[in-house]
């Protein structure tokens, strides 16, 4: 058996000191060696096999992070970890202390294809591997051939359609070998719950964005602009997804997907729910009031659900620990879990698994929401907290 861990990382704005990434917004050199530092300690304690990043604006303040953690790493092998010469040096204790450090590792950094100059900048995604890639890793973007999705009016007719031609965020599609086995992982940052407003030719900004003339509806209109493409970019990667499962590919997703685990875009990435029998379903086709599935078909349609499914660790593990509240965001009082970890069935029960998952881990004890004495500090510190699945491969042979 094969133990991996692998981690969502939202890193919260990493840029080198001194360069205005947002209108106003920049990091002094003081306060860039502080992010670098927490950042790095970050990583230190997660020493995961796998790492998904977000909002990551350029890939040499990331590789710094990472240097220094591998610092940290060493120092804490030399200090901890004893030598062959003493008799306990085999006991499983010291195998947990240890960090393995990503001298090795592959980092794949996807930049984002909206950014733009000072005060413009648009953060993307990386990848972080202690084993590597197979082939080159695939960044998805833009939207070709442009997707029309269309809509209909409940009383009939064309109700207009929505166009998507790019991604707010790139997605970071990676091929990754763990003992002898190949695992897709797909690393996404979904649209924002920001909405999205309208500038008008020629303006400064958005009416919507004065709140000394506060609009209601133009900014519920920007939401709801805002939820549609998060939706239709789920749509984009839950066609990927589906793809690689139809290949037979064990498929990892994993992000800020910026809604719950039971919100409608999270949904559309895993996949339905299977009904548990749709035997007393009436049928797509029936011709009769009683025509319903029979028993077999009700076996296919769930089987064929199923095994496109993907399913989240932070609730198997819930359901395991019977621990009542995990979450990785926290503003205005609202704890939830906008961050997360799915994973196709190849890690479930069923005829395709390969492994499980052993544990899960979150850290959040940063999040404040503001209201903690240290909370200046949030501007530096990640605002997300970090989850990471412990994994479990089965021999192969």
């Amino acid at each position: 058996m094969t133990d991996f861990t692998i981690a969502s990382f939202n890193v919260k704005n990493l840029i080198g000191a001194e360069q205005e990434y947002y209108r106003f917004e920049k990091y002094t050199v003081e306060e860039h060696a502080w992010k670098e530092d927490w950042l790095a300690d970050q990583v230190f304690t997660l020493n995961a096999d796998i790492i998904c990043f977000q909002e990551i604006f350029d890939q040499e303040p990331l590789q710094d992070v990472v240097d220094e953690a591998d610092r940290r790493g060493k120092a804490s092998n030399d200090d901890a970890l004893p030598d062959r010469s003493k008799r306990y040096a085999k006991k499983a204790i010291f195998r947990k202390l240890a960090y393995a450090p990503y001298t090795d590792a592959g980092l794949a950094f996807a930049p984002n294809a909206n950014d733009g100059g000072p005060g413009e900048r648009r953060p993307g995604v990386a990848i972080l591997s202690r084993f590597g890639f197979v082939g080159t890793p695939e960044i998805i973007q833009d939207v070709s051939p442009v997707i029309e999705i269309p809509f209909g009016l409940m009383g009939g007719g064309d109700g207009g359609a929505f166009r998507l031609n790019r991604l707010s965020r790139p997605i970071l599609k990676a091929k990754i070998p763990v003992d002898g086995r190949v695992v897709t992982i797909f690393n996404c940052h979904l649209k924002s719950k920001l909405g999205e407003f309208m500038r008008p030719e020629g303006a400064d900004f958005a009416p919507e964005a004065d709140l000394l003339n506060y609009d209601a509806v133009g900014r519920a209109l920007g939401s709801m602009r805002a939820a549609v493409r998060r939706m239709a970019e789920a749509w984009v990667l839950r066609r990927m997804i589906v793809d690689e499962i139809k290949q037979g590919n064990p498929v990892m997703v994993l992000g800020d997907f910026n809604d719950a685990d039971n919100a409608v875009s999270s949904e559309i990435i895993a996949g339905e729910l299977p009904f548990k029998n749709y035997a007393w379903m009436r049928r797509h086709d029936a011709q009769k009031a009683n025509d319903r599935y029979i028993k077999e078909e009700a076996e296919q349609i769930r089987e064929s659900i199923e095994t496109l499914r993907l399913h989240s660790c932070e609730k198997l593990f819930v359901r395991r620990s019977l621990r009542d509240m995990v979450y990785t965001a926290a503003f205005g009082g609202v704890y939830e879990s906008i961050d997360q970890i799915l994973m196709s069935r190849h890690f479930i029960e069923g005829p395709d698994q390969i492994g499980e998952m052993d544990y899960f881990s979150v850290f959040n004890d940063h999040l404040t929401d503001g209201s903690h004495p240290e909370a200046p500090y949030n501007k530096l510190a990640s605002d997300h907290g970090q989850i990471m699945a412990h994994l479990r491969l089965w021999d192969s042979g």
